[in-house]
């Protein structure tokens, strides 16, 4: 049988860029199948543009507030991706919500991933609003983008638990350990032409000894 085809990528990013570079990192190694066509950010000081460029990456800096509005914003990044051919769009710490023109331009092609277990925590606090809560498990979550925030339904997630004596920087350090490890293997589920939307459920076709979700991670032993 034929092996899926290479799945060509397009990254949104904001920031540091480490959900970009455990993408590279995994294609790398063999363990993803993608090429990334084209990195693009709202902001030109933005780590990750600087991560791509040292892989040999197509760049490209889309400021957001130049646009009159979020619609003419998004018209300006799909023009990008496709002139690249993108076919699945992945948000790795992309700060911005997306309109219709992009979710309709992508249906069910666009991964997004936020660090909390969702539905519980959306928004930008996740572990921080986990340590409010009192919360004993939280994690991260990788899921397909539709309107509204942090909503889609979910690919896959990993739990990670809370420690005694965890601040908020320290629960998000072990939570983006996880997103490192989840966020290429549910690029690698869509290459592999794996994964199924059914409502709010996202399917896992395949070997049925393959789980859906990473294994819980085990607090570490004294």
């Amino acid at each position: 049988m034929a092996e899926n085809p290479t799945v060509k990528l397009g990254v949104l990013i904001s920031g540091t860029g480490s959900n970009l570079q455990a993408i590279i990192d995994a294609i790398l190694r063999g363990d993803l199948k993608a090429e990334i066509r084209l990195v693009i950010s709202n902001r030109a000081d933005a780590q990750g543009l600087e991560r791509a460029r040292r892989h040999g990456i197509a760049t490209a800096v889309i400021e957001h507030r130049k646009f009159p509005s979020r619609e003419d914003f998004d018209r300006a990044i799909l023009a990008a991706l496709r002139a690249r051919s993108v076919e699945l769009v992945a948000l790795a710490g992309f700060m911005r919500l997306l309109s219709p023109v992009m979710l309709d331009a992508f249906p069910g092609r666009i991964m997004n991933i936020h660090n909390s277990l969702l539905p519980s925590f959306p928004g930008i606090h996740g572990p921080k609003d986990a340590l409010e809560y009192g919360v004993k498990i939280a994690g991260c979550t990788v899921f397909f983008v539709t309107p509204g925030v942090d909503v889609g339904p979910v690919i896959v997630q990993a739990a990670v638990p809370v420690l005694p004596g965890d601040d908020e920087p320290r629960l998000a350090a072990r939570i983006l350990q996880q997103e490192h490890r989840i966020f290429p293997h549910a690029i690698a589920l869509f290459q592999q032409g794996r994964l199924e939307i059914d409502g709010r459920r996202v399917i896992v076709k395949g070997d049925s000894s393959t789980p859906n979700s990473p294994p819980l991670v085990n607090p570490p032993v004294d």
